[in-house]
């Protein structure tokens, strides 16, 4: 901490330096007696706090034994619950779009690339107006949005009751980390360079020639000029374009090869290399970084590392899964909640075959299968039970007869078959999607169960296309954006209940939230994780969670 800001009302701010450390900068305050001045105002939960990004700040404070209580308004947060699609929620923007000022930016005082300055090295005058204007201008904000905000309480409900909390939640989550088998990931990355270099001789004998397999546009001039495969489009730049989208369609056992090569590098260099250098080195925990405020439907993302996008299905991905570990004495536990978006299907079409499938508790593809095509439960074969579940699936995303068909190796006709059958039994469902597409384009927005507004922008686009992909989008947001809302209350639920000495809560990703626990205590929390997951919000069908546990995450998954 070089100094911190502070604004007590929308008219002055000031800034108090500690540690600028330039040649002719003046004495300053002593760091450690200011931070003890502070800590019984910052620790004080009755002092509201308003920040933009408190995550963060939390953080650095945390860094200094001080603990901040209190949170009252977080204006990235609020801006994001306002209008997600509205601008980026970063205070240069926000500032720009709520109060049309012009924010300094960091830049500006520092430079740029190879001799920008770190802030310590920065005037403390030139500083002072730089980090006053930041408290000045969020104070501002918190006025503007508040004001705002008022208009709708769900959205109030939103931000103070959710987005604050889960805030709260995510600086424990960051702060635990989860431990890796630094032993077992150095490993796996030199079996997976072992392989590459296979795959890559296997390349120049399907190609009669070696190449650079990671240049996209060498891979182009092989397929397409060298062997002459139908099908090569090339881009505004005059090369051939081989996206994964590409490659997948090629019957050509180099295209194949290509792809494993790609995906394995891709795991190399994103999780078994990166990993490593992520994790400290004291500990051996990894601690990424939760972000609330980018995605459109209120799911929170995350980086340094992603631990989003680690592939499930695929062997290599569960291999990478088993390098995330518990400590001796502990397990992981990890609690996902089945199948929720199609649950929330049912709830919000409120189809009464669907909404009676789930509150028996049938397998919900089964059903599907036998509903549509006309048989009994058990004569439904596990070949019939796949197709009902990739149209399921598919139906959330807006799929086509066209794509159907592609996963499903039908013709269009026969996909078209299945869903005019599937949409025959369950007619809420097509309901909902007509009723759901005309209330973007009539409002703009949609909302999820808690009345979260997901912005529908290019709903009532001219070209077709966008037009089209905006209503698939709206169709699905209401399913993915609620999936989010619920998740967000059970991790708040759950913070609450943990006995905090024998179980940290480590990871959210997608529906799934994973716990490092005492192995005495595993089966009781298990139990209670179920619970108290499951009631966080009433709907029309019950929401179930499904709990495994192992000494590694794919093994609890």
């Amino acid at each position: 901490m070089v100094g911190f800001s502070i604004a007590f009302d929308a008219h002055d701010a000031y800034y108090v330096p500690v540690a600028h450390d330039y040649e002719g900068a003046p004495v300053q305050l002593n760091r450690e007696t200011l931070l003890a001045q502070i800590k019984p105002i910052l620790e004080n939960e009755q002092i509201k706090k308003i920040g933009h990004h408190l995550k963060y700040d939390a953080h650095i404070f945390a860094n200094h034994g001080i603990t901040i209580q209190g949170w009252y308004f977080d204006t990235m947060l609020a801006s994001y619950v306002l209008n997600a699609a509205a601008t980026r929620h970063g205070m240069d923007d926000v500032a720009r779009v709520y109060l049309s000022h012009l924010t300094t930016t960091f830049e500006q005082i520092a430079g740029k690339g190879a001799k920008q300055k770190t802030f310590n090295q920065i005037e403390i005058e030139t500083a002072a107006h730089y980090a006053a204007e930041d408290a000045h201008v969020t104070y501002r904000l918190f006025e503007v949005l508040d004001a705002k905000l008022q208009k709708h309480p769900e959205l109030v409900n939103i931000l103070h009751n959710v987005e604050m909390p889960v805030a709260r939640v995510l600086t424990i989550m960051e702060e635990n980390g989860i431990e890796l088998d630094l032993g077992f990931l150095d490993q796996l990355g030199v079996e997976f360079a072992n392989t590459m270099a296979n795959l890559e001789n296997q390349i120049t004998e399907l190609a009669g020639q070696s190449f650079n397999v990671s240049s996209p546009k060498q891979v182009g001039e092989i397929l397409f000029d060298k062997l002459g495969i139908a099908g090569g489009k090339k881009t505004a730049s005059g090369q051939y374009a081989t996206p994964e989208s590409v490659l997948e369609k090629i019957e050509h056992p180099l295209a194949a090869t290509v792809l494993e090569y790609r995906g394995l590098s891709k795991l190399k260099s994103t999780y078994t290399d990166r990993l490593i250098e992520q994790a400290d080195p004291a500990t051996r925990r990894v601690h990424t970084s939760y972000h609330q405020a980018i995605t459109a439907t209120g799911r929170l993302s995350s980086s340094d590392p992603n631990l989003q996008n680690i592939p499930i299905r695929g062997e290599q991905g569960r291999l990478i899964r088993q390098a995330f570990i518990a400590p001796e004495g502990r397990v992981l536990l990890a609690a996902d909640y089945s199948q929720i978006e199609l649950r929330l299907m049912a709830h919000f079409s409120q189809d009464p075959a669907l909404l009676q499938a789930f509150k028996e508790g049938r397998d919900i593809h089964q059903a599907t299968a036998a509903e549509v095509l006309g048989i009994a439960l058990d004569q439904v074969t596990p070949d019939q039970r796949r197709q009902a579940k990739a149209i399921n699936f598919g139906l959330l995303y807006g799929m086509s007869s066209f794509g159907l068909s592609k996963q499903l190796k039908l013709s269009r006709s026969e996909s078209q078959d299945y869903i005019n059958r599937y949409f025959q039994r369950y007619p809420a469902v097509l309901d909902y999607m007509e009723r759901t597409r005309a209330q973007a384009a009539a409002q703009g927005y949609v909302s999820t169960v808690l009345g979260r507004r997901l912005y529908t922008n290019d709903i009532n686009a001219k070209n077709a296309q966008i037009r089209q992909a905006a209503e698939r989008a709206a169709i699905n947001a209401p399913l993915q954006g609620s999936a989010a809302d619920i998740i967000k209350l059970a991790m708040i639920a759950v913070q609450r209940i943990l006995p905090h000495d024998q179980a940290k809560m480590l990871l959210q990703v997608h529906d799934e939230l994973v716990f490092e626990v005492d192995t005495a205590i595993a089966d009781a929390l298990s139990d209670t994780l179920k619970q108290v997951m499951a009631q966080v919000v009433d709907l029309d069908v019950p929401l179930i969670v499904d709990v495994g546990r192992g000494r590694d995450w794919d093994s609890a998954h």
